[in-house]
């Protein structure tokens, strides 16, 4: 059996459980050395996670420097599960360390955090995954070679809706504070629906107009996009996060031979082909979530489809549909959105 990877966590916030929870079991593969979190509270409530998959809770060093200084020898990867705004920094700080990194969406606050990364992924040679779990399933890969094959003729254009009760789940909390989010439920919940469009479509954003509400809030909660892709095909995108309590979404690929149905987190693939009535449901294998898609591309057993030069691609269309908002739906052309050269 091969050597299990070793990991640190930083940052056992909510998010960060979740992800634990499908960490701990695949404890054949994974060793959580460390963790790195400065809330006594959110450290103690996974630490009970441990406990309860009969694991003693790993020590916590809630200073990253100590950490790395400390744990680096013993370490071949972290899991960065931390506010926004934090991101780049940290990351940064482990991949100079020698470290993998896998690094929860959305990758930074903004582009010229995503260049400095992607420089710093070069200069160290380390592996960097944005934890996108959409393009990290096997649906949405399924999904982009039925694609790319050009078995379903020409693209013509995607419709995507996400919603959630965002507004009243995130008050009070850093999610709806611009300096650690650096946006609003278009940038969280919804990040994944702009890179899932990204990476159906295989091709970048050139044209954008939007619309945002911040429903009375500090960050936008409402929004609605209209845009247009460098082959021309056109993108409608619904971010609605005052609803009902929920949490959902949904995406339609228009062909000229065919339609494909999917989630933003991949959460299922349907096809029909031209000359069909209804929707099949395409059967693949589950997922164990991010971590153990993570594994799989460190392994070299899959490439690489969110490394960051795709956080990159989503800073750049999210700055222009700031812009676009801020001038009142005013098209905004992303100039800059062809000039990347995407590492998988």
């Amino acid at each position: 059996m091969p050597d299990k990877t070793k990991v640190a966590i930083i940052g056992t916030g909510g998010m960060a459980q979740y992800h634990i929870r499908y960490m701990l079991q695949q404890h054949d593969t994974t060793q959580v050395v460390v963790v790195s979190e400065p809330s006594p509270t959110a450290y103690i409530v996974a630490g009970k996670l441990f406990s309860e998959f009969g694991f003693d809770p790993p020590p916590n060093q809630p200073d990253l420097d100590k950490l790395l200084a400390e744990y680096g020898g013993q370490l071949d990867a972290a899991f960065i599960i931390t506010p926004h705004a934090f991101h780049h920094d940290q990351t940064k700080a482990c991949l100079e360390a020698g470290l993998d990194v896998l690094l929860e969406k959305p990758m930074v606050m903004n582009a010229h955090e995503a260049t400095s990364l992607i420089e710093t992924r070069d200069r160290t040679g380390r592996l960097l995954v944005v934890a996108f779990p959409g393009s990290l399933s096997p649906q949405i890969r399924a999904a982009v070679h039925l694609a790319q094959s050009g078995e379903l003729g020409d693209l013509q254009s995607i419709s995507a809706t996400v919603w959630q009760n965002w507004g009243t789940l995130s008050d009070g909390t850093w999610r709806q504070d611009p300096s650690l989010s650096g946006g609003g439920f278009l940038f969280d919940t919804g990040a994944h629906m702009l890179n899932t469009v990204v990476d159906l479509a295989g091709q970048d954003f050139v044209e954008v107009a939007a619309w945002l509400d911040n429903c009375g809030r500090p960050v936008e909660t409402m929004g609605v996009v209209i845009g247009r892709l460098a082959s021309g095909a056109v993108v409608t995108l619904h971010a609605s996060g005052e609803t009902i309590p929920s949490c959902a979404s949904d995406v339609h690929v228009f062909f000229s031979k065919g339609i494909l149905r999917t989630g933003i987190w991949g959460e299922r693939l349907q096809i029909q082909r031209f000359g069909n009535q209804r929707f099949r449901t395409l059967q693949l294998q589950p997922s164990l979530g991010v971590w153990e898609q993570f594994l799989a591309v460190r392994s070299r057993s899959m490439p690489n489809p969110c490394p960051p030069e795709i956080g990159l691609r989503m800073a750049r269309l999210y700055d222009a549909i700031q812009a676009s908002a801020a001038r009142h739906g005013a098209v905004t052309r992303i100039t800059t959105a062809l000039d990347i050269r995407t590492k998988r």
